[in-house]
């Protein structure tokens, strides 16, 4: 296997107890970096990280915290140290109606899935520069680049974080820190089988037909795997990475139809 260059970092990967968070935090524990995960469940982030030092013998520190609040962001830094990947991951607001959405509404999106992201990155991009490394992947939504209506706060909130990184990225890229996005589209996680099982009762359907629909309409006839997506994340994170910056990755098996 390609040596990644990585091997003795550490990494913080948020919400890695399962879906693509873990897939990411495996991914690069694969190739020998340390984790810190977090997650909020305590049960399930112990038996994620049990799952991969066992696979990896890498060093693994679990944080149970909600990363979308101060308090937890505190805690998993402090657990840390040193940051040398950090890998931005919380789950989307619901979706909804823009007539029904307040201000409150907004500001508890932008808070969860732009200025928790903000706030972890302002942390850790100084002493990234000091050392001349790191790597900030943040993981965000195919919806970014094809916005869903009823996905409207998770639109406008990942879409505010691309945004600000665009332009962090170029005022970094010179110390040999990058920061880009990765754009998952549909995968094999426990939120495409609550989305599957939700269409399937509304529709009054089957879930296996419903995701045979899902399967059908991708150009690939399948849904991504989270391995497939964690290795997409390790390597944006390695040391052969340094040239791309400032980049949004799809990763959708061809969804998005679209030249550029």
């Amino acid at each position: 296997m390609l040596d990644f260059g990585i091997s003795g970092k550490t990494a913080v990967v948020c919400a890695s107890s399962k879906g693509l968070g873990f897939g990411c935090a495996d991914a690069l524990a694969a190739v020998g970096v340390n984790l810190v995960m977090n997650a909020r469940t305590a049960e399930t982030l112990a038996g994620a990280a049990d799952k991969i030092r066992t696979r990896h013998g890498v060093s693994v520190t679990e944080v149970a915290s909600d990363i979308t609040t101060p308090e937890g962001r505190t805690a998993v830094l402090d657990a840390a140290g040193q940051v040398d990947i950090l890998v931005n991951n919380a789950g989307g607001p619901p979706p909804g109606d823009f007539r029904d959405w307040t201000r409150e509404t907004w500001i508890k999106a932008f808070d969860a899935n732009m200025l928790a992201a903000f706030d972890l990155i302002k942390a850790v991009v100084d002493p990234m520069i000091d050392r001349r490394f790191g790597r900030i992947v943040n993981i965000t939504s195919g919806s970014v680049k094809s916005p869903i209506p009823i996905l409207g706060l998770s639109n406008g909130a990942r879409a505010a974080l691309t945004g600000f990184c665009a332009g962090l990225a170029r005022q970094v890229a010179q110390h040999n820190v990058t920061v880009n996005g990765l754009l998952p589209g549909q995968f094999n996680t426990d939120r495409i089988e609550s989305l599957i099982n939700n269409t399937a009762k509304n529709e009054g359907r089957s879930p296996e037909d419903v995701r045979a629909t899902f399967e059908a309409r991708n150009p690939a006839k399948r849904l991504g795997e989270i391995e497939e997506f964690g290795f997409a994340c390790a390597w944006m994170c390695s040391a052969h990475s340094g040239y791309l910056t400032g980049q949004n990755i799809l990763i959708d098996g061809g969804s998005f139809n679209s030249t550029l």
